[in-house]
């Protein structure tokens, strides 16, 4: 695997953010050698029919890869499936992929960050998942410049068919014999709302492709690769995605430099995971910020 892994793109409705994240891609030195997928989503109802077609005429422009292979779906899949099915067909395909949506702005050394920790991890079956997203944690500098963590994040990453072959699609299946204490560990602790969604989910509250990864991946006693300085920021949490609300609470500064250290050991990170469950704990702020945060996600839902 010494070639750069294919990129997949999935965009729908958002011409703006989706011209915002290839530009950022395509500033990354490694580019031109980088094949790029696009998978576009049909529109769901009239009325982004506009929208989606704004963006299938941005994604048909000369962007700067070695090859754009554009998948244009000619009915709403919704974003779970779209995934599911891009992410399966291409690294199948290739052995690797980087995968990411149209609300991801990168720094110019993800690519290197990911091509250099997918060579690295290629043959480590516990490491499943390489995030592009670094958490804006309180002494971020005391911390490694990568580490180790079990949480797979869904804003910009990486995995090889390896590991992605242990994706199970079944909620029931992934979490029918959690215990009490891997429910715990599973939500950090009871800081994150991981399990909540598993039950949202099965209730059909939501679809989320990415809480199953993360069941999946914590099934195997899987690890994550993240970087301190965060290789991708949601420009998304305006209140435009499909799953977002308008929020700067994961708002971070892009990495400025390559990555030059990767853990040699596999495991995780105690001082990381104590700094991100103290995040969790505490990223919600006062009541009254999160009284402002759900009145504008409100006015935003009914808007929409």
């Amino acid at each position: 695997m010494n070639s750069f892994a294919p990129v997949i793109l999935f965009v729908y409705n958002r011409p703006d953010h989706t011209i915002r994240t290839l530009t950022a891609l395509e500033k990354n030195k490694q580019a031109d050698q980088t094949t790029l997928y696009i998978y576009s989503d049909a529109a769901k109802n009239k009325n982004s029919i506009d929208a989606v077609a704004e963006v299938r005429e941005i994604i048909h422009k000369p962007w700067n890869f070695k090859q754009v292979v554009i998948v244009e779906r000619a009915e709403n899949w919704g974003l779970a499936a779209n995934v599911i099915d891009g992410v399966t067909k291409v690294v199948n395909a290739h052995g690797k992929v980087i995968v990411l949506e149209d609300d991801l702005e990168t720094s110019a050394f993800a690519l290197d960050y990911f091509n250099q920790a997918l060579t690295r991890y290629e043959d480590e079956d516990q490491v499943m998942e390489i995030s592009g997203y670094g958490y804006p944690l309180k002494d971020l500098n005391k911390l490694p410049e990568t580490f180790f963590f079990r949480v797979a994040n869904s804003w910009g990453w990486a995995t090889w068919d390896r590991a992605w072959k242990h994706f199970n699609p079944s909620i029931d299946e992934l979490v029918s014999d959690f215990t009490a204490d891997q429910i715990h560990q599973f939500s950090i602790e009871g800081k994150e709302n991981f399990w909540k969604q598993v039950q949202e989910f099965k209730a059909g509250k939501i679809n989320s492709w990415a809480i199953r990864w993360y069941a999946s991946v914590f099934k195997k006693n899987g690890l994550v690769l993240y970087p301190r300085n965060s290789m991708t920021q949601n420009i998304g949490n305006d209140g435009s995605g499909t799953h977002t609300a308008s929020e700067l609470t994961y708002q971070v500064k892009l990495a400025e430099s390559p990555v030059s250290y990767f853990p040699a050991e596999i495991s995780e990170n105690k001082q990381a995971y104590e700094a991100i469950k103290y995040f969790y704990a505490h990223r919600k702020g006062s009541l009254l910020n999160r009284g402002i945060r759900f009145l504008k996600k409100k006015m935003n839902e009914f808007n929409k």
